[in-house]
């Protein structure tokens, strides 16, 4: 765990990515593993067949100069950090989920080009905030820039589930190397006002069920605010979809940490859909942990 994975295409938002992989490596004395994936099995003749070698060579060549240019973005960010890269020549999936076993993260930029290009439409930023072995961190900037926000709290969802605590500790770390608020989030009522209505008919003591999340809240915190004495935390306890409330949050912070797949609050809420789009749509950089099997 003593180094951070940044996956790259060539386009802007991946070198954005290998430099704000590049300052975090360097502030907690990590290295950094560059992976361009050359995604050869895409270009393949049907049935499988390899295509021509000259092909091939030109291929790795743009692969080569891609990996050359973001090593070079990582020594002008991080002089000191220690920089290692890899090309593999299939899916870039099965190798960022492959090299997360022994990495502290993975960072990916949130839009790109080529193979890359389309993980903010699901496959594979889908892939690794489902299956990696670490945290993921997807780069978004601020209202469609690259510019990385420095300022704001670190914002995290809570559901009351083992995915949104490992959530909340990595959310504590973060918030406590960057001197930053900890704005804690817990969104109980995955509903809308239509369902609201409906279902007041049939529940009316909202308050008494609001009291209960109000608990679950400061349970969840008390130990962690032991732990991080120096992290200021703040709540935000609110009767609306987790998506929406982290969304907007994600116009002021500096960054938002969820939980891959959660479960929690009276309605049973999946925190699934809420990374996914946290992932495609947030104004800041994206954490997103998965709970670790045992």
């Amino acid at each position: 765990m003593n180094r951070i994975v940044v996956g790259v295409d060539g386009a802007e938002p991946g070198r954005v990515a290998v430099r704000w992989a590049a300052a975090v490596a360097a502030e907690r004395g990590l290295g950094l593993l560059i992976v361009h994936a050359l995604h050869v099995e895409q270009w393949a003749y049907g049935g499988g067949l390899a295509g021509p070698v000259p092909w091939f060579d030109v291929l790795a060549g743009e692969g080569r100069r891609v990996l050359e240019e973001a090593v070079s973005e990582a020594g002008s960010t991080a002089p000191g950090v220690r920089v290692d890269t890899l090309m593999p020549a299939d899916s870039p999936v099965s190798t960022l989920v492959d090299a997360s076993k022994s990495a502290t993260m993975v960072v990916v930029g949130g839009t790109g080009k080529g193979f890359f290009g389309q993980m903010t439409l699901g496959s594979t930023a889908s892939a690794l905030i489902a299956h990696a072995h670490c945290p993921v961190v997807v780069l978004r900037g601020r209202k469609g820039t690259t510019n990385q926000p420095d300022t704001g709290p670190v914002v995290v969802g809570i559901d009351g589930s083992p995915t949104s605590e490992r959530a909340l500790e990595a959310a504590f770390d973060e918030a406590s190397r960057r001197s930053a608020t900890l704005l804690a989030v817990h969104a109980w009522s995955d509903v809308t006002y239509d369902d609201v209505y409906g279902m007041a008919r049939l529940m009316s003591q909202w308050e008494s069920i609001e009291d209960d999340e109000r608990r679950l809240l400061a349970q969840r915190l008390a130990g962690w605010q032991e732990k991080y004495p120096d992290v200021t935390v703040e709540r935000s306890l609110v009767r609306d979809r987790p998506r929406q409330v982290l969304l907007e949050w994600s116009a002021k912070a500096r960054l938002v940490v969820v939980g891959s797949r959660g479960r929690g609050g009276f309605t049973g809420l999946l925190l699934g859909s809420t990374s996914q789009a946290l992932a495609q749509h947030a104004e800041c950089p994206v954490m997103v942990v998965r709970r670790m099997e045992r």
